[in-house]
C-alpha cells in the first residue's frame, strides 16, 4: 500500500474525530473565537516544541510566511464559520456542504498542477454540486424563511470556501517548507486572528465557563496535530487532488457521532445527501 494513502487514511481518521469536536463547541454554546485560540494555541505549542528539538532547519522563510498567512486566514476563518454554522443548522447538512470544497480543490489541482482528470473524477465534481441541492432541499421548503436559517447556509458555504483555500495553500506549505515549522508559524498567526472574533462571538446567554471553551479547543489541537501533520506528509507524497478526496471523508465522522450522541435525526434527504457524497469523494479517487 502506497505510503501516501497511509497518511491519507490515518489523517482521515483524526481530523474527523477532530471535527466532530467543532460540533461539542457549538453544543455547549462555548465561545468560537476563544474554542478556535486554544486549538490553535495547542496545536503551535506542540509543534514549536518538536520543531526546536528536532534540529530541523527551515527552507525558505519567506515563502513559509506567505503560505502560513494564506492558511492561517483561511484556515481560522474555515473554523469559526464552520462552528458557527453548527449553531444554527444541523450537523447533517454543514458537514457534506463544507467537505465539497474538495470539489474546488481538485478543479484548482487539476488547473494549477495539471493534473489529469478520469471520467470518473468528472462524474464525481457533478455529483458533489448536486449533493449540496440535495441536502440544501428540506431547508429550503420553509425553514430557509427563518433568518437563523438562512445565516447558517451563508456561514456553511463561507467555511466551504476558506477551507478549499486553506487545502490548497496546504499542499504548498508540503511542497516547499518544512512540516512542523509551517506548523508552528500558521497556528501561531491563527491565534492572533481567532482572538480578532472574542467579542463578536462572545455568547451571552446562557453565561457559560471560559473552561469549557478551553479545554474542547485543547482536545482539538492535540488531535488535529497529528491528523494536521499526516495530511501535510499526504500532500508532499501523492497528488492533492486525490489526497484531498480522501481524507475529505471525515464529515462522516462529525453526522454519525452527533445522530448518535446528540440524537439529530437523519432525515431520508440527508442520507441520501450523505451517501452521494461518499459516493462523490470515492469517483474523486479514481
Amino acid at each position: 500500500m502506497n505510503t501516501w494513502y497511509l497518511f491519507s487514511l490515518a489523517a482521515l481518521f483524526l481530523m474527523g474525530t477532530q471535527r466532530f469536536l467543532y460540533k461539542v463547541s457549538a453544543e455547549r454554546r462555548c465561545n468560537t473565537a476563544w474554542t478556535t485560540f486554544s486549538f490553535m494555541a495547542t496545536v503551535c505549542c506542540i509543534s514549536s516544541f518538536l520543531f526546536i528539538f528536532s534540529h530541523r532547519s527551515v527552507m525558505n522563510p519567506g515563502i513559509l510566511l506567505l503560505v502560513g498567512l494564506v492558511n492561517s486566514a483561511s484556515f481560522s476563518l474555515g473554523t469559526i464559520t464552520h462552528i458557527e454554522a453548527l449553531k444554527l443548522v444541523p450537523a447533517g447538512i454543514v458537514y457534506p456542504v463544507v467537505r465539497m470544497n474538495a470539489v474546488l480543490v481538485v478543479i484548482f489541482s487539476i488547473l494549477f498542477f495539471k493534473d489529469r482528470l478520469s471520467p470518473f473524477q468528472i462524474a464525481g465534481i457533478v455529483l458533489a454540486l448536486f449533493v449540496i441541492l440535495v441536502v440544501t432541499r428540506g431547508m429550503a421548503r420553509g425553514k430557509l424563511a427563518h433568518i437563523d436559517s438562512k445565516k447558517g447556509l451563508l456561514l456553511t458555504f463561507a467555511s466551504l470556501v476558506f477551507g478549499a483555500v486553506a487545502s490548497i495553500s496546504s499542499k504548498f506549505a508540503a511542497i516547499y517548507t518544512d512540516e512542523l515549522a509551517f506548523m508552528a508559524v500558521t497556528y501561531f498567526m491563527g491565534m492572533f486572528f481567532s482572538l480578532g472574533f472574542r467579542k463578536r462571538l462572545a455568547v451571552g446567554k446562557p453565561p457559560l465557563s471560559r473552561a469549557d471553551a478551553w479545554i474542547v479547543g485543547f482536545l482539538m489541537g492535540v488531535i488535529n496535530f497529528g491528523g494536521f501533520y499526516c495530511f501535510l506528509k499526504a500532500l508532499s507524497l501523492g497528488a492533492l487532488s486525490v489526497v484531498i478526496p480522501i481524507v475529505g471523508m471525515h464529515f462522516i465522522f462529525g453526522i454519525v457521532l452527533s445522530a448518535l450522541i446528540y440524537k439529530e435525526k437523519l432525515t431520508p434527504e440527508r442520507i441520501l445527501g450523505i451517501s452521494l457524497a461518499v459516493v462523490s469523494v470515492i469517483l474523486l479517487r479514481l
